[in-house]
């Protein structure tokens, strides 16, 4: 009978016990490949390992794309909020015999510029305290690189054992502004050094880190025009008094000449000086006087050297009259700001003679007692003109 159905065309019934039995499996599930594994992979470090298609399961974990490697972390820097920035190498000498300071600029290592790409730099010094702008000296730009090498001298003329006693040397490396729009950048670092622990005629070498100039808050009348709120600004130089009052030096040479029969006098320089117009300079020059003595002659004066603060002039002037009554008498020194249609301004004045005091009566009586022998001797310079009666 059933195969008499089967003749008439009808389909033979299954069952659903022999339709499970039936093993309609297509195969093993292999997995779905991806289109990147068509396209050749290239890795410095590994390349990617193709299986063929007809890999089993059991070697699924090998048919992965191989891992890309990560790319390297970038190098560690230094926060911001780190005070030490770059190194520093320089060299310091007090030569006493001249009295003078050496400051020997030789590299810096570890910059980090305050604008991106290259970095043009110098090193500015500042003797402190004392007047920023007569003190402040500075290297020449080296352009275009992180490790600027300078290998110059900077040299302070006039700075004395009691300089070194109380003043400290302050070194900044400041990016130079000519390519920049702010005019007054904060310097990259800077650093300072006390100058007590110097010995005199032996040089010093340094390798310091520089650091950050330290922000601090404040509010004033500036604050309205930014809000009520505190505003940071930077610190300016703060310059610690000192027992005494700096008006600048002075450096004088005198020589008594036995053939010309008189007292030479020579201005070599000025350091330190006050300044006297509005530019923060002065155009200094020196007067010359011998009291009492009547007539022109006893008077001289310098030129005048513009708008400096360490002004070197290297003149000379002579005085006739005999050993004897040159030692009675008192030479009266004074610097002046040189002034265009007003009265020039009084910077400091020094007196030499028989009625002065220490350093300033010896260098007068040594200069007197030896006879064609010339003693340079820096003298500090008083704030007020000494007033002499007739």
């Amino acid at each position: 009978m059933a195969g008499t159905a089967a003749a008439g065309g009808r389909p033979p019934r299954v069952s659903m016990q022999e339709h499970m039995a039936i093993d309609v499996s297509p195969g093993p599930i292999r997995p779905i490949r991806l289109i990147s594994h068509y396209f050749p992979h290239f890795y410095p470090l590994t390349e990617p390992t193709l299986h063929p298609p007809d890999q089993r399961p059991a070697a699924a974990s090998t048919i992965r794309s191989a891992p890309q490697p990560q790319p390297d972390p970038e190098p560690e820097r230094d926060s911001d909020d780190s005070t030490a920035l770059a190194t520093l190498e320089f060299t310091l000498l007090f030569d006493a015999d001249n009295s003078a300071l050496h400051c020997t600029a030789h590299r810096a290592k570890g910059l980090k510029p305050l604008a991106s790409g290259s970095v043009d730099t110098y090193v500015k010094a500042n003797l402190l305290p004392g007047n920023s702008k007569a003190s402040q000296l500075r290297t020449r730009t080296i352009r275009g690189t992180r490790v600027p090498v300078w290998e110059e001298t900077l040299t302070y003329h006039g700075f004395t054992r009691q300089d070194a006693v109380c003043k400290t040397l302050r070194l900044c490396v400041c990016e130079d502004p000519w390519l920049r729009r702010r005019r007054r950048a904060p310097p990259l670092g800077e650093l300072q050094v006390p100058l007590r622990k110097l010995v005199p005629n032996r040089a010093r070498s340094f390798n310091i880190y520089l650091e950050k100039r330290r922000l601090v808050s404040g509010a004033g009348a500036q604050g309205g025009a930014q809000g009520p709120g505190i505003f940071l600004h930077l610190q300016e130089e703060v310059e610690t008094e000192v027992a005494w009052e700096e008006h600048g030096c002075v450096l004088l040479s005198l020589c008594y000449s036995s053939q010309r029969g008189g007292l030479l006098v020579g201005v070599l320089r000025c350091v330190h000086l006050a300044p006297m117009d509005a530019n923060g300079y002065s155009d200094p020059f020196v007067c010359l006087f011998l009291h009492p003595n009547a007539g022109k002659k006893s008077k001289f004066k310098t030129s005048v050297r513009r708008k400096t603060l360490n002004p070197e002039f290297n003149e000379e002037f002579f005085y006739s009259g005999p050993r004897e009554e040159l030692a009675q008498k008192t030479l009266l020194v004074s610097v002046w700001d040189y002034d265009l249609g007003t009265a020039d301004d009084f910077i400091g004045g020094v007196q030499l003679g028989s009625h002065a005091s220490g350093e300033r009566l010896r260098h007068w009586l040594e200069c007197l007692g030896h006879s064609d022998h010339r003693l340079e001797l820096w003298h500090p310079l008083d704030s007020k003109p000494v007033q002499l009666s007739n």
